[in-house]
This record gives structure tokens, sequence and C-alpha cells, in this order.
């Protein structure tokens, strides 16, 4: 083995042994007297206690190494698609919302046969043509949709999804009022520990959504917000699944007058007032506001706050060729809008991804019908845009996550396009920092799609397409930002 080689097994080596450091609860001063003894000189002192990681222009923010042991192996020769959502809880267990769907035949040899494709040959879940015996390989199989690990990388609980033996037959049945979306999405889970899910698969979407294979969905597009007990067991349905198109101003055509969402992409709980703020999202342009307990309609609103909700233009130009003609104020949403996150201090963070934009408003004046057309700062509850790296052609302020120190100073934002998150200065709009590059090494990303941050300031990120991943970033150094340096 060469010198080169040894290094980097030695470094990979150290980094697991700080993290199970770390996972035992060991305080930063004793995981950093860890890596003192085991790490490179240089990534020893960076995890050393300190309370504030200066970047080179002297603002302050927090620091991340990545645990390239997070999380453990699956049980059961499982694997993961791609993530769609990723959520923390208030005890820091993390849920993760994947797509059993996306995997591909390589992937999952060891599927059996669920059925016979329009040929009479026998398929597995997937549509992959197998062999009379069954499987094909010994590893592997899609693991159940909804995973939750805690802070070690330890599976705790699994449900959910046409990979979930029984699920649909029994704990998500249309006939009780539970459509399974067609391709999952978001996730989220509250103060009380109730679990929403959303889906943007569409008609006509292979696997996802046109019947033709034993596990695609039937139902068509994806036009609804699913809610479960931790346990998956089936609560309420927000909209009726299979509508054929958006309808930006529906406030009752769901069922028992509940809104009608479409292609909705990510949602939160205010646990202060039980509001639930679902982005919505792929389709409709708009956030939806419901009473969480009941699913009923309380409010919604466009781009700045404004109802009735001002829609894309039917021809409309890219990001980038507006942003480059000076007009970085687009007055509406443009799909997919993407995520709503609240803040202890009474915010909401709504990310306008192809627009590179993630607008923060009011909880307490948002929502009401009011019209905004001058994009005015204090109006229709509207507070500020936060631009996420404008230059970029799009697809770039995706998901929101706040830092664990009290103020909650800093928001992280997922950047799709550029395979990176940004530390943003909440209180001033302010990119201070960035943490990864596109790329496929640990610590790096592939469509970025989502993040979750825990209390101790660990995010959490889901990628999508060929991503197909969760990581997590272990936070060192400063819990909150500032750009005023020391």
């Amino acid at each position: 083995m060469s010198p080169a080689a040894f290094s980097r097994i030695s470094i990979i080596v150290s980094l697991i042994l700080v993290s199970a450091a770390l996972h035992a609860g060991d305080p930063s001063s004793k995981a950093a007297g860890i890596a003192a003894d085991i790490l490179p000189p240089d990534l020893a002192k960076k995890l050393a206690d300190r309370t504030a990681e200066p970047t080179q222009s002297g603002e302050i923010t927090p620091a991340f190494v990545v645990d390239p042991s997070w999380p453990k192996t699956l049980p059961n020769q499982w694997i993961m698609g791609q993530v769609g959502g990723i959520s923390v809880d208030q005890n820091d267990n993390i849920w993760v919302l994947h797509r059993p769907r996306s995997l591909s035949a390589t992937a999952v040899g060891a599927l059996g046969v669920a059925g016979v494709n329009s040929e009479g040959k026998p398929v597995d879940g997937l549509g992959n043509l197998r062999t009379v015996a069954g499987q094909n390989a010994v590893c592997c199989i899609p693991a159940p949709s909804v995973l939750k690990f805690d802070a070690n990388g330890n599976l705790l609980d699994s449900w959910g999804g046409s990979s979930d033996p029984g699920f649909l037959e029994s704990r998500c049945r249309a006939d009780q009022g539970c459509v399974w979306p067609g391709r999952e999405h978001g996730i989220f889970v509250d103060h009380s520990q109730f679990v929403y899910i959303s889906g943007n698969g569409t008609q006509g979407t292979g696997r996802d959504g046109n019947g033709e294979v034993p596990w695609s969905a039937t139902h068509g597009n994806d036009s609804h917000v699913l809610k479960f007990s931790a346990e998956g067991e089936f609560i309420y349905q927000i909209g009726y699944a299979g509508l054929p198109g958006p309808n930006n101003e529906d406030t009752n055509g769901g069922p028992n007058d509940t809104p009608q969402p479409f292609l909705a992409a990510d949602m939160s709980v205010d646990p202060k007032t039980n509001r639930l703020y679902i982005a919505d999202g792929y389709g409709n342009s708009r956030v939806l506001i419901v009473n969480a307990a009941s699913g009923q309609y309380i409010g919604h609103f466009g781009a700045y706050g404004q109802n009735p909700v001002e829609l894309e233009p039917k021809d409309p130009s890219s990001w980038a060729e507006e942003w480059r003609a000076g007009n970085t104020k687009p007055r509406f949403f443009r799909s997919p809008v993407h995520c709503a996150t609240v803040s202890l201090d009474g915010l909401l963070y709504v990310c306008d991804r192809s627009n590179n934009r993630i607008q923060v408003f009011n909880l307490q004046e948002v929502g009401k019908p009011c019209l905004n057309p001058d994009a005015k700062a204090g109006d229709c509850g509207f507070v500020r845009d936060i631009e996420v790296a404008p230059e970029t052609i799009g697809q770039t302020g995706g998901s929101a996550a706040l830092s664990a120190d009290k103020e909650q100073s800093c928001l992280f934002a997922a950047d799709l396009w550029n395979g990176m998150f940004h530390i943003i200065e909440r209180p001033t709009g302010k990119t201070i920092h960035h943490i990864g590059r596109t790329g496929r090494q640990v610590g790096e990303f592939t469509w970025l799609h989502s993040l979750a941050a825990d209390s101790h300031g660990n995010i959490y990120s889901g990628e999508v397409e060929t991503g197909q991943r969760v990581q997590r970033f272990v936070r060192y150094g400063a819990t909150g930002c500032n750009s005023t340096g020391t």
C-alpha cells in the first residue's frame, strides 16, 4: 500500500473514531482531546473546543465535519433510494422519507417476484424481470419509505409505502381515505410526534404513477398531504389524490372541507399555535395554512404575502434572464415553492427555489386577503427577501434549517444546483459561508434536496436523483452566526 493511500485510510478511521466519541455522548472537549491524539494536526485543531470559528473575512460561523459512519448500515439488506425529505424531532431522532421506486434494477437484485408484466413474465415490485425462482442477487431490497434513526445512526423504526409489506393493504387504504403518494417528497415531525408526508408524483411518470408495475401508484397526480402517528397509524388526509391540475385559490375542495393542495413539497408546524404551513408546491404556487389538529383551512398566500396568489406567467423567462435584466423581485413564486420553515421568534421562511431566494413572513400577519404589488416590506406580512446564490441559473434556495443557538442566528439553505449548503446570518440575510461542493465523495453533494438540524446544531442532508443518500455534518466551534467578526 502506498503512503498516500495509507494516510487516507488513517484519516477515515480517525474520523470514525471521533464520530464514535461524539456518539457516545462525550462533551466536545473530550472528543477534541481524542481528536488531538489520532488526527492530523490541522484537523485536530479544527475540532478543538472553542466558542467561535471566524472566516477569513472575520465573520463567525459554525463549522462542520462530515461523519462518515452515519447512519449505520440498514438491517434486512435494505437500501435507500432518493431522499425526498428529512426531519428532526424534539428528541433529536432523525426521520428520513425516501423513494423506494427510484432504485435501479441492479440495486435491488434481492427482490423476489411480485407479479407479472404485460407479457406475462415475472417481475419484482419495481417491474424488473425476475426468474421464476425469485431474486437475482444476494443484495439488496428497498427499505420502507419512512426511516427513523437515533443520533447514533441506529435505525429505530420503519414503515410506509409500497416496500413495506402489508402497509398499503391494511394501514393506508384508499377506501379509508389514505392514499400513499406516487413520489415521496416531504416529511415533518411536529412537537406532538405526528408525522406529515407530502408527494409530488404525477400521472405517467413510470414507476411513480402509471400503474404498469406492481408497486407503482394508480391514483395519478399527488394532490394531498397525509398525517400519521409516529408509529405509522393513519390520522387524516388533506386533499383528494388524483386531481388533474392546480388551483391556487381553492380553499375547501378536499375531504371534510379541507383545502386542496397540488404536488405539495414540504411543511412545518408552529408549536405555539399548532398551525401547519404547507409549501404547495410544484403545481400550486402558494403556502397553505391549516389547523394541524383537523386539517381545516385557515389561510393561504403567494409571493410577498399576496392573496389572491399572483401566478407565474405562462411563458416565463428564466430566473437567470430576469436577474441579468435587473428584475430581482419577481412578484410570483416560481415553481417549486419548496419549504415552509417556522422559527422560534414567529417568522416563516419560504423557499422559492427557482427564484434563488427565501422569503420571510410574519406568522401573525400573513395569510389574510391582501395585495402587495410593490413588494413592500411590512405589507401582507412580508418581511424580507434573502437571496441565495442569485447569480446561479436557478434552484438554489431549496430547503431551510435553523441553528441551535437561542437566537437561531444562522439560516442554512440547501443549494441543489451548486451542490452545497449556505450559512446565512439570519438577522441580516447575509451569506457568510458555505459547506460542500458538487461531487460523490463523503461531504460532497449530488442533488442536495433537503436539510434538517438537531438541537446540538448538527446538520442532516438528503439527496435525490442519483445522490440517494443521507449525510450527517457534526457542528463544532460557534453555535451561531455573527458577521461583525471578533
